[in-house]
């Protein structure tokens, strides 16, 4: 990999299935020439983002292949008595991340950090340490699975002697980590979340919800609010149907698979529109 100096970042936010939203913004940036100098990403971001950072001309026809509703049934599609087992045989999870890790062998075209065509960069929870921990070398793959390890679905990643777990639940969208690495124009790519305002809970299953959400988004928001002069920050449109405030709960519903392309295709749709008004 080429050493330069990062100056256009794409920033990936987490969000499980919603992560579909994320090849929408992606092929839109594609189709308007934007190449970013650096990957960030976190959770589900950190998948899409790794394969941007491995061959950012092919990507978008990587992950439009791993988006399919095939593969996402291959990756959470166990039925209701696998997932009763694994959570019997495990006592923390309902799925295994083989199939993931699977998939990302067979699609990702190189295998560590160095190889990249892009500096990229992903994060996790760390167990013992109860920390954010940056992956910046070594193999790709347990890097990404630990970025992506939501709990209670997949189980902790063990790198070396340390356990991880999904990087959503110390940086949701990592905007932060692009400025520091000297990025002076950032698109951020989310799952759109951020576009719906939370409201107070009504029901006693949405006080969890809403609390995650909070926990969630606050260090985006803080980290927004106080962004250096001089820098240049896009947040793509996801194109929701419906900005009504309270908790989007297709999150929770990740095994349907049905939505999948209209995700896509909305948040296309939307940042296209975006950035050709902005060009």
């Amino acid at each position: 990999m080429v050493e330069r100096e990062p100056r256009v970042a794409f920033v990936l936010g987490g969000g499980g299935v919603l992560g579909a939203h994320e090849v929408g913004m992606l092929r839109a940036l594609e189709e308007t020439g934007v190449r970013p100098d650096l990957v960030v990403g976190t959770s589900i971001g950190a998948l899409n983002g790794v394969f941007v950072a491995a061959d950012p001309a092919a990507a978008v026809e990587r992950l439009t292949s791993l988006w399919s509703d095939d593969s996402v049934r291959e990756v959470f599609g166990a039925r209701v008595w696998s997932r009763l087992w694994t959570l019997a045989r495990s006592g923390t999870h309902l799925h295994s991340n083989e199939p993931l890790r699977r998939m990302l062998d067979e699609l990702l075209p190189v295998p560590s950090f160095e190889e990249l065509d892009v500096p990229y960069q992903c994060v996790a929870a760390g167990i013992e340490t109860a920390m954010a921990h940056w992956f910046t070398e070594g193999p790709l793959i347990p890097a990404v699975l630990a970025s992506s390890a939501a709990p209670g679905l997949l189980p902790p990643v063990r790198i070396g002697d340390r356990h991880y777990f999904d990087g959503g639940l110390v940086h949701s969208i990592p905007v932060g980590r692009a400025v520091m690495l000297g990025a002076t124009t950032i698109y951020v790519l989310h799952v759109g979340r951020i576009e719906r305002a939370l409201a107070p809970p009504r029901r006693p299953w949405e006080v969890g919800l809403v609390s995650f959400e909070i926990a969630r988004r606050h260090r985006f928001f803080e980290e927004m609010a106080t962004l250096p002069d001089g820098l240049t920050v896009h947040v793509l449109p996801a194109g929701g149907k419906s900005q009504k405030a309270g908790v989007d709960l297709a999150q929770m519903r990740y095994k349907n698979v049905s939505g999948i392309q209209a995700h896509i295709e909305r948040a296309y749709q939307a940042s296209l529109r975006y950035l050709k008004e902005r060009s």
